[in-house]
């Protein structure tokens, strides 16, 4: 890894935890949260094409944290998701 690699990755994170962070403020913005849910997507596809495509890491804990946090909130974000559909929807019938 090169300088310009890590700093890119490096912002990378920045961005998602920012996303993720204003998110969490407003979790009821339902771009956002697709946003947001997207970025676990991202994070998921890097590390896995990481160990089992480019065989340029191993299956270590440093690598599996990612991974394993990558899964449950993108678990956790589709369950949550099935709650902003319905609340949308009961929102809806009662302004008609």
């Amino acid at each position: 890894v090169n300088g310009l690699q890590a700093r890119t990755f490096g912002v990378w994170t920045l961005l998602s935890s920012v996303i993720r962070c204003f998110c969490a403020i407003d979790i009821r913005n339902k771009t956002l949260y697709h946003i947001t849910l997207f970025t676990f997507f991202l994070a998921l596809a890097h590390f896995l094409s990481e160990v089992f495509i480019y065989h340029t890491a191993a299956l270590t804990i440093g690598v599996m944290a990612p991974l394993m946090v990558a899964s449950f909130s993108i678990m956790g974000m589709l369950i949550g998701l099935q709650y902003l559909e319905v609340e949308a929807l009961s929102q809806n019938k009662k302004k008609n």
